[in-house]
């Protein structure tokens, strides 16, 4: 492998993981099934991969994956036309285009959140941190800092609320201008 192809590799990679789950529920709101939505972000991540060359940086590589996912979304209902559930063309659309114009809103809020989260205490964002690595629970948070179940309960409440707070404020200081 070639050093720019190696670069490029990287590139992709990057792109497709911090954009996957969005990908994955936007494939998920079009198809009513789990399973073949897990199948359709299989097949999505190939083509994304195999014509990462189209791609053109700089661009929001969320619209391009999401034109790919729809096509793969409409190869598929075509392909399982004898499903006993059946969503209707019109509908696709409708749902596909209000998931594309709500990306870049979501985005927007995705980042407030991480600024929200930088304001926090230090304290409060290792709670934070701990709490949403993988396979966490209250009980073992808890267990980890030395503090009761019921106390980080209140904690987290507390915590959540002052996100709340910030990301409504930051959002309502953005509508105004």
């Amino acid at each position: 492998m070639h050093s720019s192809d190696a670069h490029a590799a990287e590139r992709f990679i990057r792109l497709f993981m911090a954009n996957e789950r969005r990908i994955y529920t936007y494939i998920l709101a079009l198809l009513p099934n789990r399973a073949d939505a897990d199948d359709v972000l299989q097949e999505t991540s190939v083509v994304l991969w195999r014509k990462f060359d189209q791609y053109t940086p700089g661009t929001s590589f969320t619209a391009w994956a999401f034109a790919v996912a729809r096509n793969k979304v409409m190869t598929h209902r075509q392909s399982r036309q004898r499903s006993r559930l059946k969503f209707d063309q019109s509908l696709i659309d409708a749902l596909s285009t209000q998931l594309e114009q709500r990306a870049g809103e979501l985005d927007r809020r995705h980042e407030m959140l991480a600024e929200c989260i930088e304001k926090l205490s230090p304290r409060d964002r290792d709670l934070i941190r701990r709490r949403y690595e993988p396979n966490a629970t209250v009980k073992t948070v808890a267990s980890a800092v030395g503090r009761p179940v019921q106390g980080l309960y209140k904690a987290f409440q507390r915590i959540e609320d002052t996100l709340y707070e910030c990301v409504t404020r930051k959002t309502r200081l953005e509508n105004r201008s």
